[in-house]
């Protein structure tokens, strides 16, 4: 693919590690493609970071024909710049945008765009503990006209921020609060997709949960409310007498780079791993027999974050004596190890790209 690239004039600098935080700050360039029914995919560009010109009558605005991925980029103790299995984030993508009437992209084109963004604000790339450089592509519907229709024209971007920890204290146990009002997604829905409708949805019930000094919510399924799903916008898993389990993927729950990263480490060390409907009901016994040794939820942005507290009507339950448990910490430094070039990468999930 021929992307043209357009220099920032005024290219900024990258802050200090300790005033990153996640999603503030923004690299110095930005990748557009637009693409019309009777062209297709095309005019790839590098541009400098900046504001986007929209009709107000743009499809995105009214319908929210919108889908997204979360990735990272990392610097190497040997100074190379990597990236974390990105072909699934561009399959995932393409799931995404097939599920709410998006035209897909071509997924090579859309990694070597990124690839060439990437190495472009590779300055960007920051070098301190805990921090990287997160990428997030998005695809939009961008027809200028009202009424529900077919998506003639779209535009595909990818923006660029150095950020530290998602979670502010670190690698510290949160609590969650189960959810019971309202739900995040159901089977035939998009629960599956990436799109920025379900996270929408999402934040009625993670304000509430905050509002009483919860981290995040739990989701439970949106039929009978009764099995585990989410937590939060990542997926989540247990350990319950020396077995790992985990919600199965249902069509209302997100395919999870990572989650599918943690399964294939933890069958590689020899652990039984079980992917099927999880009650609630089952966690809460188990919590209460003393069998729930571990809980905590994967996802791109924070890795693995331990659960120290899960809170239901009235009750909460407190797992690991609100410590970071042995598995977790386990699945943190291999995973972390791996996309940071510390440790060997055996299964080729990284890919070099400077």
């Amino acid at each position: 693919m021929n992307i043209t690239i357009q220099k920032n004039p005024n290219p900024g600098t990258l802050p200090p590690a300790n005033q990153l935080g996640f999603g503030n700050y923004f690299t110095d360039h930005m990748f557009l493609m637009d693409y019309s029914r009777e062209k297709g995919w095309h005019d790839p560009r590098i541009v400098p970071y900046g504001p986007l010109t929209l009709s107000p009558a743009s499809a995105v605005l009214h319908y929210g024909s919108e889908v997204f991925e979360g990735m990272k980029a990392y610097r190497s103790p040997e100074n190379k710049i990597l990236l974390f299995r990105p072909w699934e984030n561009m399959a995932r993508l393409n799931k995404s945008c097939a599920r709410v009437g998006l035209p897909e992209l071509n997924p090579e084109d859309a990694l070597d765009a990124i690839r060439q963004l990437v190495e472009l604000d590779r300055d960007w790339v920051p070098s301190a503990e805990g921090t990287s450089l997160y990428i997030r592509p998005f695809v939009f519907a961008a027809d200028a006209k009202l009424g529900l229709h077919t998506i003639e024209e779209a535009i595909f971007a990818v923006i660029l921020s150095p950020v530290g920890s998602y979670f502010k204290d670190g690698l510290q146990p949160v609590s969650i609060m189960v959810e019971t009002e309202d739900v995040r997604a159901v089977r035939g829905g998009t629960g599956e997709a990436k799109c920025g409708g379900n996270y929408a949805a999402s934040l009625r019930a993670g304000d509430r949960a905050a509002s009483l000094g919860f981290s995040q919510v739990l989701w439970l399924d949106g039929i009978e409310q009764k099995y585990v799903e989410e937590g939060g916008a990542m997926n989540i898993m247990f350990k319950i007498d020396g077995k790992v389990v985990t919600p199965m993927l249902n069509g209302s729950i997100l395919r999870g780079i990572t989650r599918r990263s943690c399964i294939e480490l933890m069958q590689h060390w020899g652990m039984e791993v079980e992917e099927r409907r999880i009650a609630l009901d089952e966690v809460i016994e188990a919590a209460k027999a003393g069998t729930l040794e571990e809980a905590w939820c994967v996802g791109t942005a924070a890795v693995v974050s331990p659960i120290g507290e899960l809170y239901h009507k009235g009750t909460s339950y407190v797992i690991n004596n609100n410590q970071i448990g042995e598995l977790e910490r386990k699945l943190y430094d291999e995973l972390t190890g791996i996309q940071w070039g510390k440790r060997p990468d055996t299964f080729g999930w990284v890919d070099v790209v400077c």
